[in-house]
């Protein structure tokens, strides 16, 4: 009678709940909670070299399994495909954010190969970037103390909702989403519009993050050549713009005009006037450099792979710690400059509350902002219990880092001789071209930036051409078209517009009010509602997330 009642189909292997590749209660190495897919070859993408690696035994295979998948709906748990119809370890793929399928070499699903240690490194390592430099900016906009107390604000409300992004798949139920991003959840709970307004705002933080690139290099660039040309010549550089005196010299740039010569009150021992002007018509900041870019940087974005510029990832982390050296080391030469007044400034100091605070909000939703990538950072963590832990202690070592550099030059920028509002979106511009430390520092995020450079212009590639046309590279004529879109755009901004921190706060605001503000809280309450578990206070205390993050962006456009 027993046997009489046992369903005819049973679960290979247990529970399917245990199972996905956030999952680490099973054995890795049982093939049966595999759970492979068939991606077409040309999604395919290896980290290690340019062969597409999907074999015809393995796509073969995974039809299989699609086979069996479609013999019951997805929410029934009973069918699974068995052993013999599984591709073996060496060929099952996992999916980036962007769509992509990527070779996990040596990890099976559920089992992670980065020790905690390696992923709050990587977390921090993807977080930090280009906002670093505009943040002592962002507290002069809004006050030394409102700056500090925005950034502690701002770190936590973007780490909770980061934390809501990882949880989003554990509250669908029913559906193995183990090998599901933040962009197929998105699409589930709101259908086509989620995944293609989730494909907007992701393409407008890349963008957006490829414009500030482009203004950076063509500063750093400028600078650096600025740099080379005076030493090759032996010009005693003498600034027209205000600055201190001293071998740790601070200059005011913003209020002298950029196109004014800076060494043209200086000596000249080995050139003349005439090569000089010359040198200055064909070597502009804003003219001529952002031109140049373009023969170096326009071919390297056409490659069909950019798995070799991967390699110098490394440097953006070098990058980072040379600049908290040259924070600290500026610091202890220069001293504390303070003076604390709330509301009222004077000539050379701002007060602690100012009304501009919005832009800095602006600044650190990007600065923040990873919420688009965190679940396959996390995916690989050997440890996922400890997901959320490794996550806040990340967070916490970014906000940290953040409120080192932005408060250690704020608090040594000298005023008096200078005003505190001389204090540069790059704060890099308030030190002069021939000061060998900026011109070590310009050098290093240049490099690195032009190797940065085409791996966002691959994932802009990905996501756009990917979604739609299916090809991540259609063709070269569609390739280049996309590229030149992009760099003619950065091109502009570095021209007419070339201030990095109003770029990173307009880009920051728009693309967080999707991915840190509204999605993560209605998928929250959605997911809670369905299961009748929503509450009043849980409402109430997302929605205002939600207007926050409204509030954030419409700021930016007002002040």
């Amino acid at each position: 009678m027993e046997e009489d009642i046992k369903p005819l189909l049973i679960p290979v292997g247990g529970d399917e709940s245990d199972y996905g590749i956030m999952n680490i209660q099973f054995d890795p190495a049982d093939l049966k909670c595999k759970r492979p897919f068939h991606v077409e070859p040309s999604n395919i993408v290896s980290v290690n070299d340019d062969t597409q690696r999907v074999t015809d035994e393995a796509s073969a295979m995974n039809k299989r399994i699609h086979y069996y998948s479609k013999l019951t709906s997805r929410s029934d748990r009973a069918l699974i495909a068995p052993d013999h119809v599984l591709p073996a370890p060496e060929e099952i793929y996992v999916y980036s954010p962007l769509g992509t399928a990527f070779k996990i070499d040596d990890c099976t699903d559920g089992y992670g190969k980065n020790s905690s240690i390696v992923t709050i490194f990587m977390i921090w390592n993807t977080m930090m970037g280009t906002s670093i430099l505009s943040m002592p900016w962002g507290i002069k906009q809004a006050g030394f103390t409102t700056g500090i107390c925005l950034i502690l604000l701002m770190g936590s409300l973007t780490l909770y909702c980061c934390y809501r992004v990882v949880k989003s798949r554990t509250m669908i139920p029913l559906i193995d989403t183990s090998n599901w991003e933040f962009p197929d959840v998105c699409k589930y709970y709101f259908g086509s519009f989620g995944q293609w307004s989730s494909l907007l705002f992701s393409m407008v933080s890349l963008v957006g993050a490829m414009v500030i690139y482009w203004v950076l290099m063509s500063n750093f660039l400028f600078n650096t050549g600025k740099f080379i040309y005076n030493y090759v010549h032996d010009i005693n550089v003498t600034d027209l713009v205000p600055g201190t005196n001293g071998s740790n010299r601070v200059i005011c740039p913003g209020t002298a005009n950029e196109d004014q010569p800076g060494n043209k009150s200086g000596m000249f021992p080995s050139v003349n006037n005439t090569s000089f002007e010359l040198f200055e018509e064909w070597w502009s900041k804003s003219r001529t450099v952002p031109f140049y870019l373009i023969v170096v940087v326009l071919p390297l974005l056409n490659l069909k792979s950019p798995s070799f510029f991967a390699k110098f990832n490394i440097l953006g982390t070098v990058s980072v710690v040379y600049l908290v050296f040259l924070v600290t080391l500026k610091t202890a030469h220069l001293g504390f400059h303070l003076e604390f007044n709330w509301f009222t400034a004077n000539e050379f100091f701002v007060p602690e509350f100012r009304i501009q605070f919005p832009q800095l909000t602006g600044v650190l939703t990007l600065a923040f902002f990873i919420h688009n990538c965190v679940i396959t950072l996390l995916k690989n963590n050997k440890n996922q219990e400890n997901n959320v832990r490794d996550l806040s202690i990340a967070y916490f070592l970014v906000g940290l880092t953040y409120l080192y550099v932005g408060l250690l030059i704020f608090a040594a920028f000298p005023s008096p001789p200078l005003s505190k509002e001389c204090i540069e979106q790059n704060f890099l511009d308030n030190f002069p071209s021939d000061d060998i430390m900026s011109f070590v520092a310009r050098l290093f995020l240049l490099f690195q930036m032009i190797t940065v450079y085409p791996l966002l212009g691959y994932l802009a590639r990905v996501q756009l051409l990917g979604h739609v046309f299916g090809n991540v590279y259609p063709s070269i004529f569609h390739v280049l078209v996309l590229n030149i879109a992009i760099v003619g755009l950065g091109v502009t901004m570095a021209i007419f517009y070339p201030n990095i921190g109003g770029i990173i706060r307009y880009s920051g605001a728009t693309c967080g009010l999707a991915f840190v503000f509204v999605y993560p809280s209605l998928i929250y309450m959605i997911s809670l509602h369905q299961s009748g578990q929503l509450t009043w206070s849980t409402l109430i205390v997302h929605i205002f997330i939600i207007i926050l993050g409204l509030a954030n962006l419409t700021a930016q456009f007002l002040l």
